[in-house]
């Protein structure tokens, strides 16, 4: 599984570089949680440009993440969903607690404007 954690000051985007399913669920939520865990995050952002296909998995990790940052006070988003999986998105209810953002900046100046 390849994914890409940067920083942009307090925000960690999380780049995932492939789709998301139950072989690479456990190996993003160790990488992303650990992330969270040892450094000064307080919100995150997941940016899904790379991915075509998201199970319930995906889902799982997407709602983990943010139940996590809640916990300190922080704010999640999604950012360059397809169409397809802001399909997903809408239909399990997850754009109902995390917003959704058309690109990375609008999703930065959001949080942290």
């Amino acid at each position: 599984m390849d994914v890409k954690l940067l920083r942009k000051g307090t925000t960690l985007v999380i780049r995932i570089m492939e789709d998301m399913d139950h072989h690479s669920a456990q190996y993003l939520r160790q990488k992303i949680d650990s992330e969270i865990i040892k450094s000064t995050v307080k919100n995150i952002i997941f940016d899904f440009s790379k991915v075509n296909f998201m199970d319930s998995s995906g889902i799982g990790i997407v709602v983990g993440r943010y139940k996590n940052i809640q916990k300190l006070n922080g704010r999640a988003a999604i950012v360059n969903a397809n169409p397809k999986l802001m399909q997903i998105f809408e239909m399990s209810g997850v754009l109902k607690i995390i917003p959704a953002y058309a690109d990375l900046e609008d999703a930065l100046t959001s949080m942290c404007g």
